[in-house]
């Protein structure tokens, strides 16, 4: 009966969000009602102390079925994008110049990132010799040590090899951590070639741009149709949070929490001083982006923001269609500010003291970054975000893995901002992208058509 009750409850919630969405010609006021009534059911529920494990499928319907509808459009959604983009370039050697442009400031600022860590924790002083690791503590170092063969052999040749795709079919289907990227290589291959064909037969390129207009028109439609779910899934997806979280291991890891908070926080200054530079107003700049970071936060999936990240760029930030797709797609898996950059540097100055080893070292911190760069590109070889890249640098450190594990019981939290920090980071990547090459990627013919979330 008190099961019916709850249901029932987060139903009249989420009919009451529906009201006011109709209504409403912002989305992002949506959105943060959603995250309003979320947080409130939540805290009701922990307050009172309700048990809802029975409750939690019936929210998942709605919160993880809308992460896991996101996660579906996102593949289609870059490679119709991307190879529409490029069908319409003057010129191929462009895709060079994106990537470049991209990929450097997803890696410099990742560089940053993991210096503003490192300092952070010096400030703390955080050690992990402080830290009581329980049985739960131990079995996550442990796993952690039996991940580290999965990066045992990555080698930079070896991680661009994983990029070119061997399988269309497979790739589609996101068999492999780097399918997203093997996608965008797919629909850059097929742009070139649909260039081509326009330059040698104009009839028969003019049929194959009209065909992907026709799908883009389709793909776009169903975008559209998921994305006004979106603050439904929030709601779903920060009640879930509040529920879920353990207030103790808040207590007893506090230190940590907040250092790491900081650290990020900083972090999205540095992205505000970036935006600037380009010439943009910083506040103007988050307040567009604000729905994509909220979800960013709740879901702990730069993968699944994919989407609402090239919406944002294209039509709330005017950032042409091409650079959109590629700082989404790329900084979805290479350059993550947050979970390779701020996140291992943080774990290597807190286990630095076990080892004897000075964390004020310039040479060690200067290591740490060097590292934390490097893992940030080859995460996207084997997937895990976070903890692979914390194994990378931890390893090629000669640092053991497994107090890296002390941190489980806070992991979730952390690792909330540290999403929103990633997207943050892509969409700035996308904005320099935009400021340096803005114009040569603007197709005479291009298609007007919008995403607009409504």
């Amino acid at each position: 009966m008190v099961l019916v009750l709850l249901v029932a409850i987060f139903i009249a919630l989420l009919y009451g969000l529906w009201r006011y969405h109709r209504q409403s010609d912002s989305l992002s006021y949506s959105v943060f009602l959603g995250l309003f009534l979320g947080v409130v059911y939540g805290l009701v529920l922990s307050v009172l102390n309700i048990n809802t494990d029975d409750l939690l499928p019936w929210i998942n319907i709605v919160g993880v079925g809308y992460v896991n509808l996101l996660k579906m459009i996102a593949m289609p959604l870059v490679f119709i994008s991307i190879l529409a983009a490029i069908a319409r370039l003057e010129k191929a050697s462009m895709i060079g110049s994106m990537s470049f442009w991209i990929i450097s400031t997803l890696l410099i600022t990742t560089g940053i990132a993991a210096l503003d860590g490192a300092i952070i924790a010096n400030l703390f002083h955080l050690d992990a010799s402080s830290i009581v690791a329980g049985e739960m503590e131990v079995a996550r170092g442990q796993s952690m040590i039996e991940s580290s063969s999965e990066v045992a052999d990555l080698t930079i040749p070896g991680l661009i090899l994983s990029f070119i795709p061997t399988s269309i079919g497979g790739t589609f289907a996101g068999l492999a951590s780097t399918s997203m990227i093997s996608a965008v290589v797919i629909a850059s291959l097929l742009g070139i070639a649909a260039l081509t064909v326009n330059k040698n037969d104009p009839q028969k390129g003019a049929t194959i741009l009209r065909g992907i207009d026709v799908l883009q028109s389709w793909v776009m439609a169903l975008v559209r149709l998921i994305i006004r779910l979106t603050p439904y899934g929030i709601l779903a997806l920060m009640v879930k949070v509040i529920v879920t979280t353990d207030a103790d291991a808040i207590w007893q890891l506090a230190k940590f929490l907040v250092a790491s908070y900081v650290a990020l926080f900083i972090m999205l200054i540095v992205h505000a001083i970036i935006i600037a530079l380009t010439g943009r107003s910083p506040i103007a700049h988050f307040k567009k982006i604000a729905p994509v970071l909220t979800f960013a936060f709740t879901s702990r999936s730069s993968a699944a923001s994919i989407p609402l990240n090239i919406d944002a760029q294209v039509n709330k930030l005017g950032i042409t269609k091409p650079i959109a797709n590629f700082s989404a797609s790329f900084g979805a898996t290479i350059g993550q500010n947050g979970c390779a950059g701020v996140y291992p540097a943080m774990l290597a100055m807190m286990i630095a003291p076990t080892m004897g080893i000075d964390p004020w070292s310039m040479t060690f911190i200067a290591s740490v970054v060097g590292v934390s760069m490097i893992a940030s590109f080859g995460v996207a070889g084997v997937g895990g975000g976070a903890t692979f890249a914390a194994i990378i640098v931890l390893s090629t450190l000669g640092m053991p893995l497994e107090l890296a594990g002390l941190l489980i019981s806070i992991e979730p939290l952390i690792d909330m901002m540290r999403t929103l920090v990633n997207v943050s980071g892509s969409i700035t990547s996308g904005v320099v992208g935009n400021k340096i090459l803005g114009d040569k990627t603007h197709p005479q013919s291009m298609d007007t058509q919008s995403t607009q979330l409504g």
